[in-house]
This record gives C-alpha cells, sequence and structure tokens, in this order.
C-alpha cells in the first residue's frame, strides 16, 4: 500500500491512454473522494457530469483542442471525461468571495479536483486536469445550462504499462517556505 506522500509523488497529468474502458464503479470511487473535500462553508459547489459514452465523449474531448492550439489532443484517446460544473455555493460563500475578493468555490473545486486525481491512481488511473477547452460547446453537448459554467475537465482512463513516471521539477522548500514573516528564511538548518 503506497504512503500517501508516494501517491502524490506517483500522481502525475497522464496524456497517453489505453484504449480500454473506465469501469463506472472506479469512477464514482473517485467522485466519492472528491464529494468528501472540504469546500467553503460546507458549499460543495460543484457536479459532476461523467462521459463515458464514446461517440459523445469524442466530441467532447475535440472541443478541447483546435488547429492553432494542439496540446490537450490527447483527450481524444481518453477513454471517459468528467466535466466540473461550478455550482451556486451558499449564501455566505457568495458574500464571504464578494468581502474578500477570493474565488472560494474556484479553490474548493480545485480541492476536490485533486481528491479524484489522487483516488483514480490509487485505483491504476491516469487522469489529467483541462483547463482548457470550448466552454459554450461542450455546455451545449452535456445540455449545461448557459446560467452554469464549467469550471474544469479531467480526462481519465488506463496509462500503458510503458508510460513513464516523469521526475516532478518543483522549487525547493527552501524557495517556497518561510517562518513568521515573508521576509524570514524557511528552513532551519
Amino acid at each position: 500500500m503506497k504512503t500517501f506522500l508516494d501517491l502524490v509523488r506517483h500522481r502525475q497529468s497522464t496524456r497517453k491512454y489505453k484504449n480500454e474502458p473506465v469501469p463506472r464503479e472506479h469512477i464514482e470511487k473517485c467522485i466519492e473522494t472528491a464529494r468528501l473535500a472540504p469546500s467553503a462553508s460546507n458549499s460543495q459547489p460543484w457536479k459532476f457530469i461523467v462521459v463515458d459514452e464514446p461517440e459523445l465523449k469524442d466530441k467532447v474531448a475535440k472541443h478541447t483542442y483546435d488547429k492553432v492550439i494542439k496540446f490537450n489532443k490527447f483527450a481524444d484517446k481518453a477513454p471517459a471525461m468528467v466535466v466540473i460544473t461550478l455550482e451556486t455555493p451558499k449564501t455566505i460563500t457568495r458574500i464571504g468571495r464578494a468581502i474578500k475578493k477570493k474565488e472560494w468555490p474556484l479553490i474548493d473545486i480545485g480541492i476536490a479536483a485533486e481528491h479524484f486525481c489522487l483516488q483514480a491512481d490509487e485505483l491504476g488511473l491516469g487522469t489529467c486536469m483541462i483547463g482548457w477547452f470550448n466552454e459554450r460547446k461542450v455546455q451545449k453537448l452535456l445540455d449545461i445550462p448557459a446560467k452554469r459554467s464549467i469550471a474544469l475537465l479531467l480526462s481519465v482512463g488506463y496509462p500503458p504499462e510503458d508510460y513513464k513516471l516523469r521526475e516532478k521539477k518543483r522549487k525547493s522548500l527552501e524557495e517556497i517556505v518561510a517562518y513568521n514573516s515573508y521576509k524570514k528564511e524557511g528552513l532551519s538548518g
């Protein structure tokens, strides 16, 4: 069994998939994990639309790239996609968002999406969070009301056996940690 840190180190954005359907039970387990994510005032400002019907999934995937922007073309090969819509948060969250000028619902969706992706990794699935897509066309395909926006798409599938784990290039702890003041050195030596 992987430790949590092992799971985080292993999870990566997968951009290559086997031509193998993902069991709905696996996707539902990932959504259950996402459902349990914390959110501001427990608003749970999300809805998950699973797109696993191949023809519809292909149509959604085609709206993640175009002739100029091709970096999401891998989405065509994912056997499933999950579309996360931004739902109306509780009144207290909306008030807090206006006063503090913080997009709590988008932060909440980011947390839920990461819960989904980590659970998927534990199940042997690969995922990629996709933020570039034609929102209006995806809304129309999936009958999403115009008053709802799409926060994020997730591609989901099994990576091929030869898909290599990439080295995570991240800033060092010394570059990102400070104690008690922004200007103070971070880690003690």
